[in-house]
């Protein structure tokens, strides 16, 4: 009989576990506060239980950690981390400091089934989605990380490994996008109840959580019907069509018009806004008319643009426009009256940059 990882549980389920070992109801909150507040690695590491207890768990249960087979510093500051899983697949995560803030970007499913024409991910095929627990541990294991400044590999060997994250709480990390490997609304019911346990266990604000789909419409609404209401990020990337179609195959499932009326039902409060992320590409989606229709599209949205200058990889056929090219679009979404920034990428010398990971795979 194969032993049961106690970070594969779910709230109730942990308190059916306690029930099924005949102990009291309390030990189930008693459990989860030391996985997911104290952040332990193992049940003997529960030192609030008795020897004897520990002893008896440990022979039927266990608490699961990810691997850190690889860490690297990029010359910004951002750092990656190679996390292996424990059937053998593995996942990345990015670090990326700036100014007061950490953002920790994780992953939702082992590879990604898109097929984006700009993400280096979509390359590797869709291994499988990832646990509730495999995506709150990137979290944990990054903090862990950075507590004890473990050895970094940087992309120049003169760089040195950076300091360790603020101790207590969520470590230091301020912010956490699901923006890394794979379509987190593929994978809706486990990244829900990650997202239940990163906000109710961990205390994380929902407000710093962001999450970026590139447009599975029908669920952005079940999404707010069942997680707490992050902030949703759409990977937009064109402005017709016809664009969006080449370089994104789930726009003929879901085309534009569908993915804009599925987020003009979001119940947003007042304050809020949907981002849109609109990656720039040479000669494809960067010309002047692009931007206009693109202003016309999102008339009557509370919304917001980051606009992505495309991150270079080996093999790709497209290039990054110039930055007279992406200023004169942004000007135009300006003078739209929409908010619009232009994201700097940070991590590309490690491909820890928007559309970059592939988690090691050849």
């Amino acid at each position: 009989m194969s032993k049961i990882n106690l970070k594969a549980l779910s709230k109730a389920a942990m308190e059916e576990f306690v029930k099924e070992q005949g102990l009291p109801a309390y030990r189930a909150k008693q459990i989860l506060h030391w996985i997911y507040e104290k952040k332990a690695e193992s049940i003997e590491n529960i030192t609030e239980f008795s020897r004897e207890l520990r002893k008896r768990l440990s022979d039927i249960a266990y608490i699961s950690n990810l691997e850190l087979l690889k860490r690297q510093a990029s010359e910004d500051g951002a750092e990656k981390f190679l996390f292996g899983l424990e059937d053998g697949e593995s996942i990345e995560s990015v670090l990326i400091p700036d100014a007061d803030r950490h953002t920790l970007c994780i992953s939702s499913q082992v590879g990604c089934a898109m097929s984006c024409g700009f993400c280096l991910t979509g390359g590797i095929g869709f291994k499988r989605n990832l646990k509730a627990h495999e995506i709150v541990d990137q979290l944990t294991a990054v903090m862990k990380v950075k507590s004890e400044n473990l050895e970094v590999e940087s992309s120049e060997s003169k760089i040195p490994s950076h300091p360790p994250l603020l101790k207590g709480g969520t470590g230091g990390i301020t912010n956490i996008v699901f923006m890394g490997m794979g379509e987190p609304l593929l994978n809706l019911d486990e990244v829900v109840e990650a997202l239940l346990r990163i906000t109710g266990f961990m205390g994380f604000s929902k407000r710093r959580i962001t999450l970026s789909t590139c447009g599975i419409a029908p669920a952005i609404s079940e999404l707010y019907r069942k997680a707490p209401h992050v902030n949703l990020a759409v990977s937009l990337n064109a402005a017709s069509d016809e664009v969006r179609n080449r370089l994104m195959p789930v726009n003929k499932k879901y085309p534009i018009r569908v993915l804009l009326d599925a987020c003009r039902k979001i119940p947003l409060s007042p304050r809020d806004r949907i981002t849109f992320e609109y990656v720039m590409i040479d000669g494809m989606n960067d010309s002047l008319s692009d931007a206009k229709r693109l202003v016309t599209l999102l008339r009557g949205i509370s919304s917001k643009v980051n606009l992505i200058p495309f991150n270079l990889f080996a093999g790709s056929r497209f290039k990054r426009p110039s930055d007279e090219r992406v200023l004169a679009f942004q000007e135009i979404l300006v003078r739209g009256k929409i908010y619009t920034f232009i994201r700097k990428s940070k991590g590309q010398d490690i491909l820890a940059a928007c559309g970059q990971l592939k988690a090691g795979y050849k």
